[in-house]
């Protein structure tokens, strides 16, 4: 396998890990690279680089960024954002792989690409979930800003350096497993009734 092979994937895969925490804003940060000559997209794909495409993301991003702020929007939003997340990875990594066969593109695509973005869209509607129980949603927008940096961090570094990028989401789906594993064994089991006295 290439180097250049590798990098592709690579770019492919992170750019897909970070539509799992924001499903527009990857895509917007494609578009600009495309648009401003920095990426080389798929000929299927070249729309993504044009004024049009770039405008519409542009008003996409600040939607989703701004629905996530707003209370029970949020967690409907990620139920809403799992299957979109899927769809939209598999899109960004069919993009920006180029030289590839069309089958070995698209099944990267399908499985690395919408599995990563499954992947990482899981853990972070999970870690909401768990800020709801445990706040009644008040921690949400901490959650809500650190995905935003999250998209943008691994959007950015894919572009510029895809394995980082790559590692960068497995620390994070790592970290993230481990804190709601935590949490989970704090809560107190309320199946188990307290034995009276007599």
């Amino acid at each position: 396998m290439s180097v250049d092979l590798v990098v592709s994937i690579a770019l492919a895969v992170g750019l897909a890990a970070a539509v799992g925490f924001r499903v527009f804003l990857p895509l917007l940060v494609v578009s600009v690279a495309a648009y401003t000559g920095h990426l080389e997209l798929s000929d299927s794909f070249a729309w993504l680089g044009t004024p049009l495409a770039l405008i519409m993301l542009c008003v996409a991003t600040g939607l989703e960024v701004l629905a996530y702020y707003i209370p029970g929007v949020d967690n409907v939003l990620d139920a809403l954002a799992t299957p979109a997340a899927l769809v939209a990875g598999t899109v960004i990594s069919a993009a920006v792989m180029v030289n590839l066969p069309p089958l070995v593109k698209w099944a990267t695509a399908i499985i690395a690409g919408g599995g990563a973005a499954g992947l990482t869209q899981s853990v972070t509607a999970l870690l909401r979930a768990k800020s709801t129980a445990m706040t009644g949603g008040l921690a949400n927008p901490v959650i809500a800003t650190a995905e935003l940096g999250g998209a943008l961090l691994v959007s950015l570094l894919a572009l510029l350096a895809p394995l980082a990028a790559i590692a960068l989401v497995i620390l994070f789906c790592w970290v993230a497993v481990r804190f709601v594993r935590r949490m989970l064994r704090r809560t107190p089991d309320s199946s188990v009734k307290p034995v009276a006295n007599d």
